[in-house]
């Protein structure tokens, strides 16, 4: 546990220390943990069953109540001293009257549930087609067209491997058991959040759509993303988008904001539609051709470098052809596998 949490005397009881370092663990996770904290808190969970029952019910807990986001910092004041008493660290304002209505609470509601057992699926989407997975802890993976992932719940963490395409994570928050996506060997780590990620050829590309989210480098255990501070872990926050490069290994984020109109377009998938605003014809050209087995082959450099916009139904490739050729100077020839387009003469 990190050094300003301490236990308090022996005659609280065992029960009690655990609720208290069960709060504070709390707060910690509430304001964003580091790297190390991460790996503490892990131990931590891991070193008594009851630090992982109890944690839970504190979660459950808040979550009834609606007061997580009461949830204030740790502080520590001068330690009182009594006859057969180790020192005490106390809790401070909101979080000191929060920690005991937990606990009284904890006498009265359920018991939280058993540790989870564990829990493995593999899921995949065919061109052209899309899936909704609900998972056991109430998150939601939506997978895009020829998209493939394999899920694996262990009690301290919930593990997805995204193994081809697209897909979007709406994720149920549970600080005790952290929902982790692995690209690679890129690790998009999240509590209760929702994202998007993309494997491009030459790039893996990561949407926040809600909450925040960490990008890590997994094998060597560093951030992907620009540091402003050594006790501050980085965070990609709603409205961000970082585009990783998947060379040897994962390269520095490159990170910039997205407008909401813009993650509209990026998400429109998810309702069948395809969106486009002054786009090159040749982009344009490449996401149709990932929903459609007849492919669009554009022969003409002026013709793929000029801009255009539309919203389409992702299957219809013949309506943006039709387009083309009525309002844009194309000409189509039709083959049984693609369609090359080029400027009319």
């Amino acid at each position: 546990m990190p050094s300003n949490i301490h236990n308090i005397g022996e005659d609280d009881g065992a029960t009690t220390v655990i609720a208290q370092q069960a709060s504070e663990w709390f707060a910690l996770l509430d304001a964003g943990l580091t790297v190390r904290q991460q790996e503490e808190f892990t131990r931590w969970l891991q070193a008594d069953e009851r630090h992982a029952q109890i944690f839970g019910e504190l979660e459950e807990t808040w979550s009834r109540l609606g007061k997580l986001r009461e949830i204030g910092p740790v502080a520590t004041v001068p330690p009182e001293r009594s006859p057969g008493r180790q020192k005490v660290i106390w809790l401070s304002g909101a979080l000191a009257a929060s920690a005991a209505a937990v606990l009284a609470a904890l006498a009265w509601w359920p018991a939280a549930e058993p540790t989870p057992a564990p829990f493995a699926t593999v899921a995949s989407t065919d061109i052209g087609m899309m899936r909704r997975l609900e998972l056991p802890d109430g998150s939601v993976v939506r997978l895009n067209t020829d998209s493939a992932v394999t899920v694996r719940f262990t009690a301290t963490e919930r593990q997805v491997k995204l193994v081809r395409g697209e897909a979007h994570f709406q994720v149920a928050k549970n600080p005790a058991r952290p929902f982790v996506v692995s690209i690679g060997q890129v690790a998009v780590r999240a509590v209760g959040t929702a994202f998007d990620i993309r494997m491009r050829p030459e790039a893996v590309e990561v949407l926040v759509t809600e909450g925040k989210v960490r990008v890590d480098d997994a094998a060597r255990g560093k951030t992907l993303l620009a540091t402003v501070s050594a006790n501050e872990t980085p965070l990609l926050k709603a409205g961000e988008r970082a585009l990783i490069a998947m060379e040897t290994v994962p390269g520095p984020a490159a990170v910039k904001a997205v407008p909401p109109e813009e993650i509209g377009q990026t998400l429109a998938w998810e309702e069948g539609r395809l969106e486009f605003v002054a786009t090159p014809l040749a982009e344009i050209v490449a996401e149709f051709n990932r929903y459609n087995r007849h492919k669009l082959v554009i022969a003409d450099a002026r013709l793929a470098a000029r801009p255009f916009g539309g919203t389409f139904a992702m299957g219809d490739s013949d309506e943006l052809v039709r387009l083309l050729e009525a309002d844009f100077g194309a000409r189509a020839e039709r083959g049984e596998t693609e369609t090359t387009l080029r400027l009319a003469p």
